[in-house]
């Protein structure tokens, strides 16, 4: 049995579509990561650790703010790894919003 030119174009693209979508699965995160701090839970101990100094000190910066977060011992530095003055913005920001804190 002989196959022509284009029922082997038809088997190779279909099997290389295969690989194709099994290489995208597998490049998406399927599992959340240990040290992922985009999830509500992380978001909410980082609201309290800022809450808890702005609670202390009404009159602090954003860069003060930071570095308060940074240095409380509540901070988990091996966590937030990725946190940053930026995120430190955003969630001043986000507590602005909430009408948590009016600093």
């Amino acid at each position: 049995m002989t196959l022509d030119t284009s029922t082997w174009m038809m088997i190779f693209f279909i099997l290389l579509l295969i690989v194709s979508f099994y290489k995208i699965r597998q490049f998406f995160a399927q599992e959340q990561l240990p040290d992922d701090d985009t999830t509500k839970e992380a978001q909410a101990e980082l609201e309290a650790i800022a809450i808890k100094i702005i609670a202390k000190n009404n009159d602090i910066t954003e860069l003060e703010l930071y570095k308060s977060i940074k240095d409380d011992t509540s901070f988990d530095k091996e966590h937030f790894w990725r946190f940053n003055q930026n995120k430190s913005n955003q969630l001043l920001n986000s507590l602005r919003v909430k009408g948590l804190v009016s600093i």
